[in-house]
């Protein structure tokens, strides 16, 4: 059997399977409420591609959907890898051998939708191996400037709307994060807003839009515009409908903000929403690494959440690499 009818075969299964044991008659799994079509206060799962083929992850994302715990899901459409998990018409995919099938996402997502979850669709975009090759590229990241780069996301961005999700959400919308804080790289900030404007306005009324940040761009000294990433939370924010820092405590160097969970989130969103008046939905921390002693993945879960909504924090999401959320079901009890 060939890779791509095993992954051909599998996407079939994955809908099968949705609609074989999730019903999808009103009521039956909990529907989207009436006057919350745009994601406000939703609260969600990462789930890549191969998670999604897994029988045990359906499983889970349904029963937390049924007792209320979640209701929205943020799916790979494009992966570090630079691969597409869906069987993409844009040319240059096919030409890079990055459409693979996986996913029948026109399938999938309204299967998803009818039974109560809002869809997120995550497009990784300049972090993407199979294009730094194409170009010659000397390492895995192609230029946010690079006009091939940037016509081949958006084309990407458009079909990925055709497909029926309610939000795209864009992630690796930055440069490389090598080089020392000093001013000097005006170019990428004003590149990562030429990005995002042209996203927005050809995408204007057709979906949501959002974007993850890293969650040092919401402290106060990014306003100065010297971070090598060229992420501006000023300028990025007026394109976006949603702003999603990743806020894990585990990223932080101070050890005083890896033992206190609580007081990373709260700080972090405090600190942004003092600069920007915009909806945040930050990305939490569902995996175990670099935990405080003697405090459970559930505790810790626990207290990011707590700080989230103190916070004023509109929903949230968690993000676990291999889609393992358990302890986070147990923690949303």
């Amino acid at each position: 059997m060939t890779r791509a009818r095993t992954l051909g075969g599998l996407a079939v299964l994955l809908t099968v399977l949705i609609v074989a044991f999730y019903p999808s008659h009103p009521g039956a799994q909990g529907d989207p409420p009436p006057d919350n079509p745009h994601g406000h206060g939703r609260v969600g799962v990462y789930l890549t591609s191969y998670a999604l083929t897994k029988r045990e992850v359906i499983e889970g994302i349904f029963a937390a959907r049924r007792s209320g715990k979640i209701d929205a899901v943020v799916i790979n459409v494009k992966n570090m890898h630079g691969e597409l998990s869906y069987d993409s018409a844009v040319p240059l995919a096919t030409e890079l051998g990055a459409s693979t099938g996986r996913l029948d996402l026109r399938a999938l997502v309204p299967a998803l939708r009818e039974r109560g979850f809002y869809v997120i669709a995550r497009q990784v975009l300049f972090y993407d191996p199979l294009l730094a090759r194409h170009l010659g590229a000397p390492e895995e990241w192609v230029d946010v400037d690079n006009r091939i780069a940037v016509e081949y996301n958006l084309e990407i961005a458009e079909e990925v709307v055709s497909l029926g999700f309610d939000e795209l959400q864009f992630d690796y919308i930055r440069y490389a994060d090598v080089g020392v804080l000093e001013a000097r790289y005006e170019e990428r900030y004003a590149a990562v807003d030429r990005f995002l404007a042209e996203a927005r306005r050809r995408l204007a009324g057709r979906i949501t839009l959002s974007a993850d940040l890293f969650g040092r761009v919401l402290w106060p000294w990014n306003e100065r515009r010297i971070d090598p990433i060229g992420q501006s939370l000023e300028e990025m924010s007026a394109h976006l409908d949603f702003v999603s820092p990743m806020v894990y405590p585990s990223h932080y160097a101070e050890q005083a903000y890896r033992d206190d969970p609580y007081r990373v989130v709260s700080d972090a969103l405090r600190a942004g929403k003092a600069r920007v008046s915009a909806s945040y939905r930050p990305f939490l921390q569902a995996f175990d690494l670099a935990l405080p002693a003697e405090m459970s993945l559930e505790t810790y879960i626990e207290e990011q959440i707590r700080a989230a909504e103190d916070a004023g924090a509109d929903g949230y999401l968690f993000w676990h690499p291999a889609c393992e959320y358990d302890a986070l079901y147990r923690a949303l009890d």
